[in-house]
């Protein structure tokens, strides 16, 4: 007898952008799933409507390529899911997908229930800390948008900080619900951010995965290839980035392998930790880092967005009865202070 399906495995509808086909490598419950209905997105952001064209196959569509043309969509995306009006990203700083973005969101989500829609805690009793948030602010805002979590955002760039207090200052929906903080230390990932007696259920990291510049510029000129893109869009990356976001020194497995080192001070402040791993042959790695830290539980849960795949890692120093002492004391206080009495 064929298993019954959960009711995330249904297509998402709705507020979700109708068109065919779905795109199966999103999460089920991704708003983006379905494509995008241009004509709907321009719509409420006519400014969309410079950058579309049919592509190669006939199909209307942007050239991925040119920046300026991902961050309108982008804000005719966020607009038109989520409500949020008002998002920019200054220049040369990241501009992030929103499909992808949005499916990490809801991976975590599936963490904290089980992979039981029905189990998705919600609301401002859950407490998320995005570490290095950036400019675009891109994961709190989503986050708060689809859950109502609230959000600590972490960041080392004066200038992406300023912005993205700018941006929830400028959505008066999420304004609540997200708190922006400066990292005064570029080697730390959670001291000098966490606050006395502060607990949360999740951390989430999208950590710089090249190891040099020059390391990212080569890794911008593949992505421009298999875009198609033209010898005068070379000169710039499509999505944007700085150093910081794109590239650090060691790279990816330096910095996730620290972040792992340093969640052993504080094993009790989190439910979960976990990061994207853009490179599979660093994940025999980080997990032996994370056997060493004696987590109690590590889990891998694989991603992809067209061609680009990824993965979150994720692990935690709580047994299941751990956990669920922790969730039922957050729901019944509703108090992070609180729960940081009982651990």
């Amino acid at each position: 007898m064929p298993a019954k399906k959960k009711d995330h495995d249904k297509p998402v509808t709705g507020a979700a952008l109708i068109r065919r086909p779905l795109k199966e490598h999103l999460h089920p419950r991704n708003r983006f799933r379905a494509g995008y209905d241009f004509r709907l997105l321009i719509a409420g952001s006519p400014a969309l409507a410079a950058f579309v064209a049919p592509n190669a196959y006939g199909d209307e569509s942007i050239d991925f390529a040119n920046p300026e043309a991902v961050k309108a969509l982008n804000q005719a995306l966020l607009k038109h899911a989520y409500g949020l009006q008002n998002w920019d990203t200054p220049r040369g700083y990241l501009c992030p997908p929103i499909p992808g973005r949005s499916d990490y969101i809801h991976h975590l989500a599936d963490l904290l229930s089980g992979g039981d829609d029905a189990a998705i805690p919600r609301g401002r009793s859950v407490r998320v800390i995005d570490i290095g948030m950036g400019a675009n602010c891109i994961y709190p805002l989503i986050g708060v948008s689809e859950y109502g979590w609230r959000f600590v955002g972490s960041e080392i760039d004066p200038v992406a900080l300023r912005c993205a207090r700018a941006l929830v200052a400028a959505n008066r929906a999420v304004a609540g619900l997200i708190e922006c903080r400066m990292q005064m230390s570029p080697d730390e990932c959670f001291k000098g951010v966490i606050k006395p007696g502060e607990v949360f259920d999740l951390s989430m990291c999208n950590p710089p995965f090249h190891a040099s510049a020059a390391e990212a510029a080569a890794g911008n000129r593949r992505k421009l290839h298999h875009l198609g893109g033209s010898k005068a869009s070379a000169a710039f990356l499509n999505f944007g980035g700085k150093a910081g976001e794109l590239w650090c020194h060691g790279g990816e497995l330096a910095f996730v392998r620290r972040m792992i080192t340093q969640s052993t001070e504080l094993p009790r402040r989190f439910r979960w930790f976990t990061t994207l791993v853009s490179k599979s042959e660093h994940l025999a790695r980080l997990r032996e880092s994370v056997r060493e830290v004696k987590a109690a539980d590590v889990k891998i849960i694989e991603m992809a967005q067209g061609q680009k795949k990824s993965r979150i890692l994720a692990w935690t120093f709580m047994g299941v009865n751990e956990q669920r002492a922790f969730s039922s004391y957050r729901d019944a206080s509703k108090s992070s202070r609180g729960a940081a009495a009982l651990f």
